[in-house]
C-alpha cells in the first residue's frame, strides 16, 4: 500500500482523502487542525512519497514558499485555477520548486459530495511522466475510472476556465433565460475555452473530453457548483462580497476570471463571455451584460 498525503482539508480535499484511503494509506493535513480521521501535522504529511494538493489556487504559491520541502515527492495538483497576481498556471508555480517530471494534474467532472458517496465518475491525470500519472491513477478506487495523458496545459486551462463559465451559466439561470440560453452559453463557452487553450498549444481532444466538456457541463448546470451559485446570486443583484461570505467556500472562478481576462488582453485572445463575467463581478447589471453579449458580432 502506498503512503499518500492530501494537502488541504476542504470539501474537495476531504473527498479525495476518502477516495484514496480505500486502497492506500492516506493522510490529510491543513493549516488548522481538523477533527478528521488520519489528520496529521504538516511535517508528517510532507514525508509521504505522494502528495495531492487541494488548496485554493490563489494560496498555493505562498504556501509552497513558506512550507514546502522538496524531498522527491510525486505531486498531483487537484486544485483548479490561475494565479491572478502573476497569471501563472498552477503547474508553472510548482515547477519553481520541483522537477516537472514529479508533477501531474487532476481534471474531470467530480463534485466532492458525490465522491464522498462513492458514486461513479471518471477523471484524467495529465503529466510529463506517464509512469507517474499511472501511479496516481492506480491509487483511485474502483468507482472512479481514471485515464492518463500528457496535455498538462489543456487540463489546467479546462479546470480553470470552466469555473468562470459556470458563473456565467448561473447568471443565465438566475435571470430565468431558459434552457436554450444555458445550452447556447455553455456551447459557446466551450468554443471560447478551446480558443484560449489553442493559443497555448493545448490539444483539441482535451476540450472535448472529461476535463473539458465533461467538467464544464457538470459545473455549469448544478447548484452543487459553488461558481454556478455565485452566478445565480449575481443575477439577483446581490453584492459579490455578501455572496462570497454566505457561500463560506472558495469560488475559484471569481479570481480566475480576472486572470484569464488579463492573459487574453495581453495576447489578443477573444474571450467575450469571460469579459462579461468580469464586468458583472465588478458590478455591472447582469441583464445589460447579457444584452451586450447577444449583440456581439461573433
Amino acid at each position: 500500500m502506498s503512503k499518500i498525503a492530501v494537502i488541504g482539508a476542504g470539501k474537495w480535499g476531504s473527498a479525495l482523502h476518502h477516495a484514496l484511503s480505500i486502497k492506500n494509506i492516506c493522510l490529510i493535513t491543513s493549516r488548522s487542525k481538523r477533527d478528521l480521521a488520519d489528520f496529521v501535522d504538516l511535517d508528517t504529511a510532507l514525508k509521504c512519497d505522494y502528495l495531492v494538493f487541494a488548496l485554493s489556487s490563489q494560496e498555493i504559491h505562498l504556501w509552497l514558499k513558506e512550507h514546502f520541502k522538496n524531498q522527491g515527492q510525486k505531486i498531483l495538483i487537484a486544485s483548479k485555477g490561475i494565479e491572478t497576481s502573476t497569471c501563472q498556471f498552477l503547474d508553472e508555480i510548482f515547477f519553481e520548486f520541483v522537477d516537472k517530471e514529479q508533477v501531474c494534474v487532476l481534471s474531470g467532472p467530480s463534485f466532492a459530495a458525490e465522491v464522498m458517496q462513492d458514486l461513479p465518475c471518471a477523471l484524467v491525470i495529465s503529466g510529463f511522466n506517464r509512469e507517474v500519472c499511472q501511479e496516481f491513477a492506480d491509487f483511485f478506487p474502483d468507482f472512479i475510472k481514471t485515464y492518463t495523458d500528457d496535455d498538462v496545459r489543456g487540463a489546467e486551462i479546462c479546470g480553470a476556465y470552466k469555473n468562470v463559465l459556470a458563473i456565467a451559466s448561473g447568471v443565465s439561470d438566475g435571470l430565468s433565460l431558459g434552457n436554450n440560453a444555458r445550452a447556447s452559453l455553455i456551447s459557446r463557452g466551450l468554443i471560447e475555452m478551446h480558443r484560449f487553450g489553442n493559443f497555448f498549444g493545448a490539444k483539441e481532444e482535451t476540450f472535448l473530453g472529461l476535463g473539458g466538456a465533461g467538467d464544464l457541463f457538470l459545473t455549469a448546470s448544478s447548484q452543487l457548483s459553488r461558481n454556478y451559485r455565485v452566478g445565480l446570486a449575481l443575477a439577483k443583484n446581490q453584492k459579490l462580497e455578501d455572496i462570497l461570505k454566505d457561500l463560506g467556500e472558495v469560488a475559484e472562478g471569481v479570481k480566475t476570471a480576472y486572470a484569464i481576462e488579463k492573459i487574453a488582453l495581453k495576447n489578443k485572445i477573444y474571450t467575450p463571455i469571460v469579459s462579461k463575467v468580469v464586468e458583472i463581478l465588478q458590478g455591472k447589471n447582469a441583464k445589460v451584460a447579457v444584452q451586450e453579449l447577444l449583440k456581439a458580432k461573433k
